[in-house]
């Protein structure tokens, strides 16, 4: 069984090596998906796989690497759609 949560992380987490360190924790934990920074200082992340490798990366994520200081981190459950490796996205472009 598959699941995806998407995150919205809000904090000091740019500059920080989150969507490196965040890239290399799904790669080994099995965890597709993607992460990108925002224009306005946050990262956004997708991440999809098995319940419990997921539920890891995202109690991860809430707390970032060791410089991060993560302020909140909000977390949708979406349907899976079948992605098939984890990509650090461009960072996106204001509205």
């Amino acid at each position: 069984m598959l699941i995806q949560r998407h995150l919205h992380v809000r904090g000091l987490v740019q500059g920080v090596y989150y969507r490196d360190t965040c890239r290399q924790l799904a790669e080994e934990s099995d965890v597709t998906g993607w992460v990108r920074n925002l224009h306005n200082g946050d990262v956004e992340a997708l991440f999809e796989g098995s319940p419990e490798n997921v539920t890891r990366l995202v109690r991860w994520a809430a707390k970032g690497p060791g410089a991060a200081e993560v302020i909140k981190c909000t977390v949708t459950a979406e349907s899976p759609e079948g992605h098939r490796d984890f990509r650090i996205l461009p960072d996106a472009r204001p509205a």
